[in-house]
């Protein structure tokens, strides 16, 4: 069987295409060129070291229209992107598989930590095994003809295992760290570059629960809602960020601990979920509203229009508008989509 694995240059990556080769699959490597700092050189030397062809797949000018453009006007909206979930979706797997097709592969292959599973007649992501590493939270905007055609071979694995193997076999990215920075921005704070790209953001006020101007802040782009450091505002009491609001261009200061029962999911995307019902019906659902969020038991209700209100009786803390909530059925993910607070 012929599949596509998609290298970025990293360990992971770099040891899943060595361990499909093991399995006796027949492996090719791509590395996508989405922006200036893509990898393609580390992943050329890697793809040589495995003996392994390498196909280069530039999609710089679709990253820069879907995922960067609504990275800064997420921002400028007052929300709190999460970048790599739409890229994975979009991006990353969406072009892999085209490309793949138009090259005659079987598969697809990534290096990330998770699982596809089957569930009711459906393709599903699932956790991975190592609950240190595990990504199904950054895959679940991911569609049924990708997730049918994928291969993860790493979602069996623990990490300390990969690294291990990757040692052991020498590979060049098995002795780097790994970074944990926005991938399209190098060099400069996420804030300066949104500036660059989209202009100047506007000054505007820090205004507290009463209603009170407690001074200026910097432009919206500079916070996000539960931030406390760098607000640069004097008060008896500490801060934190509870609303930014870009109509009126205010940043909504509090000393409150807000802690809220239900919140709202938009866009939200099936995976594992076969239906509305399969999704409102279920018993025994959890939501992560962050990727290193304690899953927290909860009720679903649709909006419609595909919105739902996610409920819990344990309540919620640090809802981030923007950011993704993930709807689990145990180990699997029926759905997902982004945090909205009315």
């Amino acid at each position: 069987m012929k599949v596509l694995l998609g290298m970025s240059g990293g360990v992971d990556s770099s040891y899943a295409a060595a361990l499909l080769k093991q399995q006796g699959y027949e492996v090719e490597g791509a590395i996508l060129r989405m922006h200036p700092y893509s990898e393609v050189e580390k992943a050329k030397r890697t793809a040589d070291a495995l003996g392994i062809p390498l196909h280069i797949v530039d999609c710089q000018d679709a990253f820069y229209e879907r995922i960067v453009l609504d990275f800064c006007d997420e921002y400028r909206k007052g929300r709190t992107p999460n970048p790599c979930i739409r890229c994975n979706a979009e991006i990353k797997l969406r072009f892999l598989w085209e490309t793949a097709k138009s090259l005659g592969f079987d598969k697809i292959a990534t290096g990330h930590y998770a699982r596809v599973v089957r569930r009711r007649g459906r393709y599903a992501i699932a956790k991975g095994i190592d609950a240190r590493k595990d990504q199904s939270y950054f895959l679940y905007r991911v569609t049924q003809d990708i997730l049918e055609n994928l291969l993860l071979p790493l979602g069996e694995l623990e990490k300390n295992e990969v690294q291990r193997q990757a040692d052991s076999l020498a590979l060049e990215a098995a002795k780097e760290k790994e970074s944990q920075e926005i991938c399209f921005i190098q060099g400069e704070k996420y804030t300066d570059y949104i500036e660059r790209a989209c202009g100047k953001c506007r000054e505007g006020n820090f205004v507290d629960d009463a209603g009170r101007v407690l001074g200026r802040h910097k432009g919206i782009i500079h916070y996000t809602v539960g931030q406390r450091k760098g607000l640069g505002v004097s008060a008896s009491s500490r801060l934190f960020v509870r609303q930014i609001d870009p109509e009126t261009n205010t940043v909504y200061l509090s000393d409150k601990k807000e802690e809220k029962s239900s919140f709202y999911i938009d866009d939200v995307i099936f995976s594992g979920a076969t239906s509305a019902l399969d999704l409102t019906q279920a018993t025994q659902l959890t939501v992560k509203i962050r990727y290193l969020a304690k899953p927290v038991l909860v009720g679903l209700s649709s909006e419609g229009n595909r919105r739902y209100r996610v409920h819990s009786a344990e309540g919620f803390s640090g809802l981030t508008p923007g950011q993704s909530a993930v709807i689990y059925d145990g180990e699997c993910v029926l759905a997902g989509g982004f945090i909205n607070l009315s």
